[in-house]
Order: C-alpha cells, then structure tokens, then sequence
C-alpha cells in the first residue's frame, strides 16, 4: 500500500501531538502549517512545512500558506480516474489522504466582551474552510476530520486495517460541511448584526439557524404528520434537550411539547416545587415544604386533567413522593426531575411505559444571561414563508416593583399568594386566570378568546376539584378590559387580585376593586403567551 500523507493545520491544538505521533507510528507521511508544525517540531516530530509541498512560503501573515494548487490539486484529486493522476503526476503534485483542520476561533471571538470588528475580521479563516471543502467533497479519497473527539476513531481504524473506511470518510465529510456551514452561519450572523456605530443589533439582518437533531420522532402532533427533534448547536444547561431517559417508551411531539412547558415553569422556584402540564398548559402547580407535599397540592388543582399529564419537579424525586404518585392510580405520560433516588426508580420501574426523564441541573445559575439560567434568548414562531423572532419571556417580577392601586393593601401572605400566582401565569396560554391559595393552584383558565371566559373556566374547575376560592389570590395575565372579569373572579372568592394594569378603563376597574374591598396591584407588565 502506498505512503499515506496528512496534512494537519489546527487552530485548537487539543491532542493533536499524540494524534500525529501515532499516525507517524504508522509510516504516515505528515505535513503541516504554521504553529502546528513548529508544535510538532517541538515534539520531535517530522512534519514537513507546507511550502515544501507548494514551493511557496507562507505571506500575508501566514494568510497565504494553503490556497495553492500543490495542496488542492492533492485533495480534489479523484483516484478512480486515470486523467486526474496523470494531471498530479505532470505537475509533481501527490495525493494528501488525511485532512486534520479545524478553523479559526471565529465564534469565540465575536462571544468575548469588547470583541472589535478588526479582531472578528481576523478571525474568519479563509484557507481552512477552503481545503475542508476540497477534502470532504472528494471524500472517496480523503479523510477530513475537524474535531478533536474525531482522532481515536480514525486511529482505530488506521491501526486496524491500514486505511479509513468509506463509511467513516462520508460520515466525516458530512461532519465537516455541518462544521463549515455552523461557521459561516457564524459569520454572517456577526456581520449583519453591526450597525454603523459599531454595536450589534439583536436581531441580525439574515437569521441563520443552526441545529442538530438529536432523534426522528413517531409523527407530530398528529400521525399523519412527520417530526424530528432537534437541539441548538450551543444548548443551555439544564435545558431539555439535555435530558437523559432512563425508562419509558419512546417520546412523542407532544410529550416533548408538554415536557419543555412543565420544564420552564417548575425551574422557576426556589422551594420544592411540582408543576403538572397537559396540552401545555398547566393544570396544577404548587410549592411546599417537600416534594410529597408539593406533588400533592398541585395534583388537587385539577386531577381530571392531570391524567396522561406531564410532570416536572424541581428537586430529586424521592420514594416518598414516587409511592404518593402510585397511589393516585392515574396515568402519567412523563416524570420530569433533576434525578431520580433508588428507591423511587425501584417503586416506578414496574410502569413500563412511564418515561423518565432526568435533566440535570448542575451549571444553571439564578440570574445572568438566560443562556446561563438555562434559557432560550429568543423564541421563534413560523408562519407563512417566514418567522417571528423575539426575546423570550424572562421577565422575574420583584416583589418591589408591586404598585398597590387600591384603597386596601394586600398582606404579606397575599403577596406570596400574589406573586406565585403570577408566576405561574406566566407560563398560561393567553387569556389566562389563575387562582392561587397557599403555595398551590387552585383553579387555572387558559386559552380563550374572552377574559371572562377563562375566569368563569378558572372557578368552574375549582369547583369540579372540590376546593374553596374564598380568599384566594388571582393573576390575569393582561389587564382586565371591563370591570366584569374582576367581578367574576371577585364573586367566586377572590381577596386580592394581580393585573398588569395600563387598561383605559383602569380607573372604572380599581373603583370596582375599591367597591368589593379586595386589594388589587399592578405589574406594569403583560404575559401573553400564544
């Protein structure tokens, strides 16, 4: 078999040494570039510059060193044809078999605060991007790899039968055009997010998505439709797509769907916490002094509902609360937790096709950028031949921030009510109301086209659950319009009542607060949520 060459010009030198040891180990022929071929010298190694093989010296400050025939004609090269050869042969150009790049830090150097322009310009790679193209388009022939978690599997199969194998190369290939496309979507996010003074504009004037997908999924929301699921390049910690199953069938759209709802409301806590979800609204959420107490509290706000729901904890799931789910004897889709004790995984192992899922939450913090809080920055909405982009809903409402707007105040217990209810509106689909008692939902309305209507919802499903509004805490979303939704939710027990306030007819609605002697607060912020 014919000496192999590799050509290895590397930017994130991590284990790039011992990879070209080995490789040299095995009579592969190696040529390098720049600071990876004086790393390679250091290491003893014999690594030939590149401009041995172009007969040109690196220029430009090392921007000039691989546009040059001597390297392309080597990669794009097809071995099947004999004119491709004779060309090579006539031009003292040979064959490279093995390409190790990886580019330019461009995505970490735009990501550092105070990054220029000039220093994101000289951080696009030019030669890099361009030799992985030749290489990976002629991957028949040549081996691409642009990561260093990629060097153990090459190696194995080098040492093991002398060559990579084709299966390997266009698994490679398909890698390495995912890499330049990432990088270029990179770049151009980048530079048209700039504007003429220099700073970047949120919304950059091309959006480039960039995901992986992580599974085929059975249908969508319906079978007659197809899905996937895919994950940011980037994702945050403890976010769902960082979840690990550990027993239950397969996931389906909708349990995903559901899971991300339940998900995103139940890390909002800081005490034990419970949130129940069905059709991604949720039914029950509460908070308590533990775990068992929580889950109890929130599967009371509406256990019709509940059945085939989704539900997330915000702490380890404990045997205690595991046999309290048992024995409710209804049906669960998925259980949601940072992790899952022994005993509990022993008590829930019996139910087959309960799925489990456990995202940790080690590395998410309680405030900086969401991407840290283990957010997404933006939600997008499709619709037709386009997307609607926007900052996701992260708003953490303080307590003093509260404007009481009514002759009576709220007492610090009904601010605590106040607040969780809000909290839990939050994640309601709009017109949402929910009543709230004590650390626990006690009725929640979702989803209608009249205020009203969801409030009337919110009372009828406290009563069907056999629990008392007299006294609650209720949250709307948006302001009331019409002092008749404060009247319906006034009527059915409320004490107190948060709103974002901002309506025309605020006054005739605090008035009619005043007149049934409840308190009333302002937020100065809406939560629609569609």
């Amino acid at each position: 078999m014919p000496q192999l060459t590799a050509l290895l010009s590397v930017s994130d030198k991590t284990g790039i040494v011992e990879f070209a040891r080995a490789l040299h180990a095995l009579g592969v022929r190696l040529v390098s570039t720049g600071g990876t071929a004086a790393l390679l010298a250091e290491a003893g190694l014999p690594a030939a510059e590149v401009a041995a093989l172009t007969g040109f010296p690196e220029m430009l400050d090392g921007r000039v060193k691989t546009l040059h025939p001597a390297v392309h004609g080597g990669l794009l090269a097809r071995r099947d044809l004999p004119a491709h050869g004779a060309a090579l042969a006539a031009h003292g150009i040979g064959t490279i078999d093995l390409l190790v790049v990886n580019l330019y830090p461009f995505e970490a150097t735009v990501a550092r605060p105070g990054c220029t322009l000039a220093d994101a310009i000289e951080n696009i790679d030019i030669g890099g991007p361009a030799m992985v193209r030749s290489g990976a388009k002629n991957w028949q022939g040549v081996a691409v790899l642009t990561d260093p978690a990629q060097y153990a599997g090459v190696l194995a199969e080098l040492q093991q039968h002398g060559q990579v194998g084709e299966a390997t190369r266009f698994a490679l290939a398909v890698a390495a055009f995912d890499r330049i496309s990432n990088y270029d979507a990179a770049i151009s996010d980048y530079l048209s997010s700039l504007r003429p003074d220099g700073t970047r504009a949120e919304y950059p004037g091309q959006s480039n998505g960039r995901f992986v997908k992580l599974q085929d999924l059975r249908y969508g929301e319906n079978p007659h439709q197809s899905a996937a699921f895919y994950r940011d390049l980037h994702p945050a910690p403890g976010s769902l797509v960082s979840a690990r199953q550990l027993q239950g069938k397969e996931l389906s759209y909708n349990n995903l769907a559901d899971a991300d709802a339940a998900w995103e409301c139940v890390k909002c806590f800081e005490q034990p916490a419970c949130v129940i979800v069905k059709h991604a609204n949720p039914c029950g959420v509460a908070v308590g002094a533990t775990l068992v107490e929580a889950y109890a509290k929130a599967w009371a706000t509406d256990p019709t509902s509940a059945f085939g729901g989704i539900v997330a904890f915000n702490r380890p799931l404990d045997e205690a609360t595991a046999r309290r789910i048992g024995e409710h004897k209804q049906f669960v889709e998925v259980l949601i937790a940072p992790a899952f004790d022994d005993a509990a995984l022993a008590l829930l192992a019996p139910k087959a096709n309960l799925r489990l899922l456990q995202i940790a939450l080690d590395g998410v913090q309680r405030e900086g950028t969401p991407w840290q809080r283990g957010r997404n920055a933006h939600d997008v909405k499709r619709v037709g031949s386009g997307l609607l982009i926007q900052s996701a809903d992260h708003h953490v409402l303080a307590r003093d921030r509260l404007r009481v707007v009514t002759r009576r105040a709220p007492t610090d217990a009904q601010l605590d009510d106040l607040m969780f209810a809000w909290t839990v509106a939050q994640y309601v689909k709009s017109n949402a109301i929910v009543f709230c008692g004590g650390g626990a939902t006690l009725g929640i309305g979702a989803g209608q086209m009249s205020r009203i209507d969801s409030a009337r919802i919110a009372s009828i499903k406290a009563r069907n659950a056999g629990l008392t509004l007299t006294g609650s805490a209720v949250a709307s979303d948006a302001f009331f319009p019409f002092r008749d939704g404060l009247d319906v939710v006034v009527d059915e027990g409320a004490a107190c009542v948060i709103q974002p306030g901002g309506s025309v007819r605020d006054d005739e609605v605090i008035a009619a607060a005043d007149e049934r002697g409840i308190a009333m607060v302002f937020t100065g912020v809406r939560h629609f949520r569609h």
